[in-house]
């Protein structure tokens, strides 16, 4: 079979279309068992969500009454929702403002030439080796407001002990902070297998120019850890928005809601509260949240590779 285009013509052999289709074929039977699982458990859950959300359901009994929105109208108007999303919001800034900046500032130390990077490397990665539950009974004890290591360092500076967990006001920063130690190890394997990548020559060419430490790292190092950014940026605010164990074992979501998370209140209305339906509304808004985050992220990522700023 011949097809002309222009003034070519291409030669298209029935054999080579044959083994193009099988070739095909093969791809979709690797692909298949892989879409399976992806479909039973990531499409079909955020599906039945949604669908659980529009049904006043406890989760346990077969009979759900559909009731469409209301599950969503109640929700709005429901302040420790709203409670728990400003606590939400909160713990993505700091997850993307000041986890990722510290997760770059370890793996700039462990690229220096410094001594030592081996045991440091070791003890800037064991947080986020350790258990989330080991991890919040821990820094329970920390705080503990007569015992805890925190507090009798405090009182050696000449202040009184501070009940972090139990005050309204202390409470979120506490967590926040435990959330910090944790997860800014995972940002700096991110940035510090980034790093491996950037060609030496790169920097021998701007060392050649008569570029400063400083320079190299804003004009070579950082430009190359743009995509790093947009991915860590991404994994931070999902991450933020699905938090939950470390908010439960520390706090449960008290003192007085001041540390109530989606997290915890979707567990506690599903599980505590038995009300399946406006669980499943407060998971759907969360999945929401999440994907126009993404969305708005890779959005801004295109508009910057379109128009070449920061390569």
């Amino acid at each position: 079979m011949k097809t002309a285009v222009g003034t070519n013509v291409i030669t298209i052999n029935p054999e080579q279309k044959k083994n193009k289709r099988k070739k095909t074929k093969t791809i979709l039977l690797f692909v298949l068992p892989a879409l399976l699982v992806y479909s039973v458990f990531i499409l079909y859950p955020i599906i039945a969500t949604f669908n659980y959300s529009m049904y006043n359901w406890n989760g346990v009994q077969a009979e759900k009454t559909f009731i469409g929105l209301a599950n969503y109208t109640t929700l709005f108007s429901d302040s420790t929702f709203w409670q728990a999303l400003q606590n939400n919001m909160l713990l993505v800034l700091v997850s993307v403002f000041v986890q990722i900046p510290l997760g770059l500032i370890m793996a700039l130390v462990l690229f220096s030439p410094i001594m030592g990077k081996k045991f440091l490397n070791v003890i800037f990665f064991l947080p986020y080796l350790m258990s989330t539950v080991a991890i919040g009974l821990l820094w329970i004890f920390m705080y503990d407001p007569i015992n805890g290591p925190v507090n009798q360092i405090v009182q050696l500076f000449g202040f009184n002990a501070i009940p972090w967990l139990a005050d309204k006001n202390t409470a979120m920063i506490a967590i926040l902070i435990v959330v910090i130690w944790q997860f800014s190890p995972f940002y700096m394997i991110l940035f510090k297998a980034a790093m491996v990548g950037i060609p030496d020559e790169l920097y021998e060419a701007a060392s050649i120019d008569g570029a400063s430490e400083l320079q190299k790292f804003f004009y070579v190092t950082l430009p190359a850890l743009i995509p790093t950014f947009v991915t860590s940026s991404i994994l931070a605010i999902v991450g933020s928005l699905k938090a939950f164990d470390i908010f439960y074992i520390m706090t449960g979501g008290g003192p007085g809601g001041a540390t109530e998370i989606l997290g915890t209140y979707m567990y506690k209305q599903g599980f505590i509260n038995f009300s399946m339906g406006y669980a499943s509304t407060i998971a759907a808004v969360m999945f929401l949240i999440a994907f126009i985050c993404v969305i708005i992220i890779q959005v801004l990522e295109h508009q910057r590779k379109k128009r070449g700023l920061f390569t």
